[in-house]
């Protein structure tokens, strides 16, 4: 029997439609998800902070993550102090007017040994640079209204300087007030989108 070219792009169409159709988005869940970050401040501490308003989501098949995206809205900084969360609204450092959001697409996801580590364009105050961060599924499970869960974490560290976030202060006995590296870390829950 002789397979035709045609037949066998029909043929393949199929499979990656049914490829494509395997896939499940799941939609974050901000009651139960954390975005958050820490810095150093003055060399001796470590000021910690999250934003309250986000949204994103992720695909999966089958248990493996094949995309991820997400939004998180600036002025929704939180520190617990008013006064620096007031200073980190403004052009000193996000600048929310002007940047209201934090975004991050996916671009592809690799394994690194035992790790899943996905790669994207993160982009924060204009800038768009290339980012991995090493990420962690479990589940999913069914909760007790039905749905479909599955929990995330992932934490990675950008220097924020290169995102045009440069306000700073010396210190006289050497070292700057806040420090250019920032880790970020993400816990965070997921429903099987409907």
């Amino acid at each position: 029997m002789k397979t035709t070219i045609p037949a066998l792009l029909v043929s393949g169409l199929f499979v990656a439609s049914g490829s494509l159709l395997a896939s499940d988005t799941y939609n974050l869940d901000p009651a139960h998800s954390t975005v958050g970050f820490n810095v150093t401040h003055m060399v001796i501490n470590t000021v910690h902070g999250k934003f309250n308003d986000f949204s994103g989501n992720v695909s999966l098949e089958g248990k493996l993550l094949k995309e991820a995206t997400g939004t998180i809205q600036t002025k929704s900084i939180d520190t617990g102090i008013d006064r620096r969360d007031n200073h980190l609204r403004s052009p000193d450092f996000f600048d929310v007017a002007k940047f209201p959001t934090i975004t991050f697409q996916s671009k592809r996801v690799e394994q690194q040994g035992d790790q899943t580590v996905i790669i994207g364009d993160f982009t924060m105050h204009g800038v768009t640079k290339e980012i991995s961060m090493p990420v962690t599924v479990k589940g999913p499970i069914k909760d007790p209204w039905g749905n479909s869960r599955i929990g995330l974490q992932a934490r990675t560290k950008l220097n924020r300087r290169e995102y045009g976030l440069k306000y700073n202060q010396a210190l006289e006995t050497g070292g700057l007030v806040v420090s250019d590296e920032v880790e970020l870390e993400i816990n965070a829950e997921a429903v099987k989108a409907k």
